[in-house]
């Protein structure tokens, strides 16, 4: 007997279990984590806010899903960072999960898309700091190392310049 999907309101697949902190779903009826509302868009300056706060909290893949929303609405010109920036952090929770298969496929993805915007990156996003943190954490996982558990800086910092 099939079981039926549970559908929102346009008939898209969601799934309505609780998750964890990683994003993993629980068994109905446990307390998770918030989630993260599926209409949520912000603009890129808050975006880049949220999706910090969460990786800093430990949440990558919520992050993922601030900054999936971000990216399917973007701008041609910025699309592929966006993109970088959700797998980056899709990588993060793989790396997180303990699956370095995932960690590597989804950090390699993203450094092949934020790499080019290295000149002048839009909304001051870090991409020559998200590009070594992404070669540190890929060395690490190619040498079977402890690959870093530090969340990486989605901007740069002002006080630095």
């Amino acid at each position: 007997m099939a079981v039926e999907r549970e559908r929102d309101e346009q008939g898209r697949a969601r799934n309505a279990r609780p998750r964890d902190g990683l994003g993993r779903p629980l068994p109905r009826g446990a307390t998770g984590v918030p989630r993260v509302p599926d209409d949520l868009l912000l603009p890129p300056g808050p975006t880049l806010v949220e999706a910090q706060r969460l990786l800093d909290a430990g949440m990558p893949f919520h992050a993922h899903e601030v900054l999936e929303a971000r990216w399917k609405a973007a701008p041609d010109a910025e699309r592929e960072l966006w993109q970088g920036l959700a797998q980056l952090a899709v990588g993060w929770t793989h790396l997180l999960r303990g699956n370095p298969a995932g960690a590597t496929t989804l950090l390699q993805r993203a450094r092949r898309r934020i790499a080019p915007y290295t000149s002048g990156p839009p909304h001051q996003v870090d991409v020559v700091g998200l590009a070594a943190w992404c070669d540190t954490a890929l060395d690490a996982l190619a040498t079977g190392g402890a690959a870093t558990a530090a969340a990486p800086r989605l901007q740069q910092d002002p006080s630095a310049g």
